[in-house]
């Protein structure tokens, strides 16, 4: 057996966190399902995974530091003079082997996934694929973790109990976990699978067909059951989670089941009134500017919002109107806006005259 620092290259003052750092790199890395064409990839990720067994856990760690190699086989010295026995949990131990894949499933094998909508297929429900990694028995050995041919002998580590049983100063009473050394199956093949190290399960890709319901919020879920991970080779497949976020649209915005836009008018249309076309959700419609209409007045078209997601109906859509200035007026123009100017005096502007008689109350 080498020495586990050299193994994960890491010195023997090295702290936990960079421990399962170096694990995590190297295991993706050197993993079988990414050197297909490498027969001495298996050999090594084994290896990696010793190594990491022995140093992510401070009882096997301080085992090998004061005994070495021998603290490890059987009948090796341990502390007290005991055996040491390699109670390392394989939960633990494939919760780092999915995170050095990226996929976070946790001791239930929970998957989660983002799925990003537009605001149209949010507003108007729809069908989506979502696709995803998980990690499932191995098809090469169907979860047994033996290659075909190989004989299965009973673990000696658990004597075929899959548990073993350990007591530590801090508990006055025994604790069982699973079994590292045969992973819970109680059994050891003589030639491990290569294609999963042994283990019974391997990255998949999967995927899932996903009903959106009209009016979805971004940051809602939907759960989908069994669709996740397995934790282990005996355990049924966790949760998919797939958490919804709506993308921004260049027109409208949410406002509860309320859809808000603003539309430019000109300053003639807010004066005098007229029909202005609105994008709605269902397409374009006319709406009605009432006369004297001011910048920043919120009018409402009725049942063009989003789905209610309690009752029946839908929501409305908010037009907050913006009255454009022009930016280039010819010399006639400029003469017309002089003469409207002086026709409209000073007195007609609702909000000026407000800010008038505000200005005579401060400083009158």
């Amino acid at each position: 057996m080498r020495d586990p620092h050299e193994v994960l290259g890491v010195g023997r003052g090295a702290s936990e966190a960079e421990v399962k750092a170096a694990f995590r790199r190297l295991a993706a890395q050197h993993h079988p399902d990414r050197n297909p064409d490498d027969p001495a990839a298996h050999e090594r990720f084994t290896e990696l995974n010793q190594a990491y067994q022995i140093l992510g856990d401070p009882q096997k760690r301080a085992a090998w530091e004061r005994y070495g190699e021998a603290a490890f086989r059987p009948g090796g010295g341990g502390p007290g003079g005991m055996p040491f026995v390699d109670m390392g949990g394989f939960d633990g131990i494939f919760g780092d082997i999915l995170d050095a894949f990226g996929i976070r499933g946790g001791d239930r094998g929970g998957v989660r996934v983002e799925l990003e909508l537009s605001f149209e297929e949010a507003a108007h429900g729809c069908q989506k694929t979502v696709r995803y990694d998980v990690i499932d028995r191995c098809d090469a050995c169907q979860g047994t973790g033996a290659e075909p041919g190989a004989t299965v002998q009973t673990c000696a580590a658990c004597s075929g109990r899959g548990r073993v049983r350990f007591q530590q100063a801090i508990f006055p009473i025994a604790v069982e976990r699973v079994c590292s050394r045969c992973r819970g199956t109680g059994q050891l093949p003589s030639t491990p699978c290569k294609p999963c190290s042994g283990s019974g399960l391997r990255k998949k890709s999967r995927s899932a067909e996903v009903d959106i319901p009209a009016g979805v919020e971004s940051g809602s879920s939907r759960i989908i059951e069994g669709a996740g991970s397995r934790p282990s080779g005996d355990r049924a497949p966790g949760n998919l989670e797939i958490v919804i976020t709506v993308a921004p649209h260049p027109l409208f915005q949410r406002a509860g089941d309320d859809v808000l836009c603003a539309v430019p008018i000109s300053f003639v249309q807010a004066a005098i009134g007229g029909e202005v076309e609105v994008p709605t959700l269902d397409g374009k419609v006319k709406l009605r500017v009432p006369p004297s209409t001011q910048p920043g007045s919120v009018l409402r078209i009725k049942g063009k919002g989003l789905p209610h997601r309690v009752r029946g109906g839908r929501g409305d859509q908010l037009v907050e109107i913006a009255v454009e200035v022009p930016t280039e007026l010819s010399a006639r123009a400029r003469e017309l806006l002089a003469e409207l100017g002086a026709e409209l005096g000073e007195d007609v502007q609702p909000k000026q005259k407000t800010f008038v008689e505000k200005l005579k109350s401060l400083f009158g």
